[in-house]
């Protein structure tokens, strides 16, 4: 702590740095300073495999070199100038997308929970200002997480995030997932749009059911509501696709993407369809830092590394050998309910909360996170080396297995 920073905490009446903060984070006991590839290291000088990756942000792995060039390039030339002017890395980098995708026009943000946002913006405003039908409820599901913001945390089917924050905007219908008598009530003539994520990252890591999800798909065209799908944790190559819709072979109307999106620099997107781009005209949304130059330099050269790397298709390999490596060593351990998962998003569900697991692992050089507290979630970059993977099973492995049941 600098001589100013102690100065300024003893006059507040602080103790710590870390006093002048919010707690709106439970935080483990660790200072981050360094990052490369797979690797971070501590304050204290204590080396990390790291399978979080900023919670799947860090795609490429910590300090990329080619994306780093393009960031530096570009704090040299220019930094913001807002979007009342024509952004030219902004317009290459929407063309990268929509290229890559079955997109026809992108807005650029600087998170998911604005991608989101603008989502649900976008879906009520093309049912009542283009098509003049009045729709404006999103159904979302179970289990779901989709952001922080007022909307989206209404959106959001766990009310864990919604505690404390009512009124909450009226709207929003919520079904389990795979229920299809739900679904079938649920979408009306009221119905903007039906949102899902098409693996519950945060709810457990729960793949959607292609049947069920080609259903959906059905019932939304017939009815005339908007498939929204959340890509920002499932989006840049992290299950196996550039875009986990890829799976399953539709194209939503909208969607969105965040996290892995700029390799750490915040950055968010949401896309569309062409039939949806006169419901964003001028006026109708926006963003003060939405696709910066310097946003959209990182988001250029990370979508590029993906694309030319064919990094999606390395996600799925590796993904298997994990997952297939976790089965061999846990296979007797009736502690493990579950591996599960797609690309390089793998859920284990255990038997008892996993918090201390993810503790223990920490003391053995390993970071991992949870997904609900039953279900340990693993995140390596998309470059993780099957060594690398090899040393986080071990260790997992000898977690799970001193708790055999």
């Amino acid at each position: 702590m600098s001589e100013a920073v102690k100065k300024a905490s003893a006059q507040n009446g602080l103790t710590a740095a870390g006093d002048a903060l919010l707690p709106t984070y439970a935080r483990y006991p660790i200072s981050l300073v360094k990052g490369e590839g797979s690797w971070v290291w501590d304050d204290q000088g204590n080396k990390y495999l790291d399978f979080v990756s900023g919670i799947a942000v860090t795609n490429l792995g910590h300090a990329p070199k080619r994306v780093k060039e393009a960031l530096v390039k570009q704090l040299d030339e220019l930094w913001h100038v807002s979007n009342l002017f024509h952004i030219p890395n902004q317009e290459e980098a929407a063309r990268l997308i929509t290229a890559n995708s079955g997109a026809d026009a992108v807005f650029f943000c600087n998170s998911g929970a604005e991608a989101n946002e603008a989502a649900i913006k976008l879906a009520r405003r093309y049912q009542q200002s283009v098509l003049g039908n009045g729709r404006y409820e999103i159904v979302t599901f179970a289990q779901s997480f989709h952001g922080r913001t007022l909307a989206t945390l209404t959106a959001t089917g766990q009310q864990k995030v919604k505690d404390g924050f009512a009124p909450l905007p009226e709207g929003f219908t919520y079904i389990p997932l795979h229920d299809l008598a739900a679904l079938d009530a649920a979408v009306t003539d009221k119905t903007a749009a039906v949102m899902l994520e098409l693996v519950q990252a945060e709810g457990g890591v729960f793949p959607v059911d292609p049947a069920y999800l080609h259903r959906l798909v059905k019932l939304c065209r017939e009815r005339g509501a908007l498939l929204i799908i959340d890509e920002v944790q499932t989006g840049m190559g992290r299950t196996g696709k550039l875009f986990a819709h890829e799976h399953y072979g539709v194209e939503p109307d909208i969607f969105t993407m965040a996290k892995g999106l700029g390799s750490g620099f915040p950055v968010g997107a949401m896309a569309a369809k062409e039939q949806l781009r006169s419901a964003f005209g001028p006026g109708s949304h926006g963003s003060t830092f939405g696709g910066t130059p310097i946003a959209t330099a990182a988001v250029k050269a990370t979508i590029e590394t993906i694309v030319e790397e064919n990094l999606p298709e390395r996600a799925a390999n590796q993904g298997e050998y994990l997952k297939s490596q976790l089965r061999s060593k846990v296979a007797h351990n009736d502690f493990v309910k579950d591996v599960r998962g797609l690309g390089l998003l793998i859920g284990i569900e255990c038997a008892e909360p996993v918090a201390p697991i993810i503790e223990e692992a920490q003391q053995k050089g390993l970071l991992v996170l949870s997904a609900g507290p039953n279900v340990l979630r693993l995140l390596p970059n998309l470059l993780v080396s099957k060594e690398e993977i090899d040393q986080a099973v071990t260790i997992l492995a000898e977690l799970l297995n001193k708790r055999l049941k």
